[in-house]
C-alpha cells in the first residue's frame, strides 16, 4: 500500500468516526476517558518494555541525553499520563456549548454554539506523551485524531495508540478515532499535508525544521505550534536569589522541552552580582554558557563567546546564551529580535517596569517573576495540551479543549424569507 493510500484510507475512517463522536455526549466520551487512563495503567508493562526498545536504538544511533530524557518514559511518567486523562475528564466539554445568542427583529434567534474541528491530524517527533495526550484532548472535544510521530518512538506509540483503541472499542465508541501512522517515512508526512477534505486541521509538534516543513509544505490548514526561544531577563531591581532559583528552573529541569529558557539577558547594574551567582547554580547542571564580551569580562574565558546565531537558536540542551543590556528596552529589543513569540519572562522589583515589559513583549505566555517552565496545559489548568500555539489566528498559547473546537450558528425560523 502506498503512502498516498495509506493516509486516505485512515482520513476515511476517521471522517466516518468523527461524524459518530458528534453525536456522543459528555457522559460517553467521558466514559471512553476513564476507560482509557485505566488501559493505560494497567498495561504500563507492555508500553515500557516498547520504550526501552526506543531507547536502545535512539542510544545507538547517539541521540544526544537532553533528547533522550524528552522520549524516555518510567512507571511514574505513564502513570502521569494516565492521570492528565483523568484530568481532562473533570473539565467541561465545550462541545455544544453556547457562546452567544440574539434575536433579530425579523424574528430569527441565532445562537453560536461550539463545535468539533472535525479530523485533527498531529506530526510529532520523540515525545510518546503526545500520543495519549493529543488522542484524549481531541476525543473530548468530540475529534477524530491521525497520530504520526517520530521513528525514535514508533514502538513505544504503536504500543500506547492499540492500548488506547482497544479501550475505545470497550467503551462503544469508533476505535478509528484514534489512529497512528505507524510508517514514519517521511512520504506519510508529506500526504497528511495534502490531505485536502480528510484531514481538517495540521498541527506540528517539535523541532524547528519539522514546524518549518509543515507550514511551508502543507495546503490543509495549519496550528503552528511552538519553537521555543524563551528569554529570561533579570531586571534592576530585582531579588537576585529569585533571580537564580527562576533562572536554574527556567534552564535546567528540563531543557528539552519548548518551554525551557535558551537566553539569560541581564541589566548591567546587577550584572557583576548577578552573573557569579547564575554560573553556581547552573554549574551544578554543566550548562555550558556562551556569552556577550561583558558576560565574559565579568564570568572569565570559561564562557564561550556568543554570536547572533547563539542568541536565535533553541538548544534543547544543557547551553545558555547570556547577554548583559543596558536598560529594560534593550532587552525587549533583544526578544523582539530573537523571540520566537512562545514564553518570555521577566524578574523585576519595580512595578512600572514589570508593566512595560508585558505591554510591549508580544508572545504566547509573558512571564512577571516566575519560570517560563508554566507554559504547559495542565500548569494553566487546561488539562493535557495538543501544544502550544505561537501564531495569532485561531489559537494562541497552550491549546486545550477549546481551542479543538470552532463555532457554527443556528438560526431558528417560522417561515422567514429575504
Amino acid at each position: 500500500m502506498t503512502g498516498l493510500e495509506m493516509i486516505q484510507q485512515m482520513g476515511e475512517r476517521a471522517r466516518e468516526a468523527a461524524s459518530a463522536l458528534a453525536l456522543a455526549g459528555a457522559e460517553e466520551k467521558n466514559g471512553a476517558l476513564a476507560a482509557i487512563a485505566a488501559a493505560l495503567g494497567q498495561n504500563t508493562g507492555e508500553i515500557l518494555a516498547a520504550n526501552r526498545a526506543d531507547l536502545d536504538a535512539a542510544r545507538a544511533d547517539g541521540m544526544a541525553p537532553a533528547m533522550l530524557d524528552r522520549l524516555a518514559l518510567d512507571e511514574k511518567r505513564v502513570q502521569s499520563i494516565a492521570a492528565g486523562g483523568e484530568e481532562i475528564i473533570a473539565l467541561p466539554d465545550p462541545v455544544g456549548r453556547t457562546d452567544a445568542g440574539w434575536t433579530r427583529p425579523n424574528g430569527l434567534s441565532i445562537t453560536r454554539v461550539r463545535v468539533p474541528l472535525g479530523v485533527v491530524g498531529i506530526i510529532y517527533e520523540a515525545r510518546p506523551n503526545v500520543t495519549a495526550d493529543a488522542a484524549a484532548l481531541c476525543l473530548k472535544s468530540g475529534n477524530a485524531c491521525i497520530l504520526r510521530g517520530g521513528k525514535e518512538a514508533v514502538k513505544t506509540n504503536i504500543a500506547m495508540a492499540g492500548v488506547m483503541r482497544q479501550a475505545l472499542e470497550k467503551a462503544g465508541l469508533p476505535a478509528d478515532a484514534v489512529q497512528l501512522v505507524e510508517d514514519t517515512s517521511r512520504e506519510t508526512s508529506r500526504q497528511m499535508m495534502g490531505a485536502n477534505g480528510l484531514i481538517d486541521v495540521l498541527i506540528p509538534r517539535g523541532g524547528a525544521g519539522l514546524i518549518r516543513a509543515v507550514v511551508e509544505n502543507a495546503t490543509v490548514p495549519v496550528i503552528q505550534t511552538g519553537v521555543g526561544n524563551c528569554h529570561v531577563y533579570v531586571d534592576s531591581p530585582c531579588d537576585l536569589e529569585m533571580a537564580v532559583n527562576i533562572i536554574q528552573n527556567a534552564k535546567c529541569s528540563r531543557p528539552s522541552v519548548c518551554n525551557a529558557a535558551e537566553t539569560l539577558l541581564v541589566h548591567r547594574e546587577v550584572a557583576d552580582r548577578f552573573l557569579p551567582m547564575a554560573k553556581a547554580a547552573l554549574d551544578r547542571y554543566q550548562v555550558q554558557l556562551r556569552g556577550c564580551p561583558i558576560t565574559r569580562e565579568i564570568l572569565g574565558d570559561t564562557v564561550l563567546p556568543a554570536t547572533g546565531e547563539d542568541y536565535a537558536t533553541e538548544y534543547n540542551d544543557y547551553i545558555l546564551a547570556v547577554r548583559v543590556v543596558g536598560s529594560l528596552e534593550e532587552a525587549v529589543a533583544h526578544i523582539r529580535r530573537y523571540s520566537t513569540g512562545h514564553s518570555e519572562a521577566i524578574v523585576t522589583s519595580d512595578y512600572q517596569h514589570s508593566q512595560q515589559f508585558t505591554r510591549q513583549v508580544d508572545a504566547a505566555a509573558v512571564y512577571v517573576n516566575a519560570s517560563t517552565r508554566f507554559t504547559d496545559g495542565g500548569q494553566f489548568g487546561l488539562g493535557a495540551e495538543i501544544g502550544i500555539s505561537t501564531q495569532k489566528l485561531h489559537a494562541r498559547g497552550p491549546m486545550g479543549l477549546e481551542a479543538l473546537t470552532t463555532t457554527k450558528y443556528i438560526v431558528l425560523g417560522s417561515g422567514q424569507v429575504r
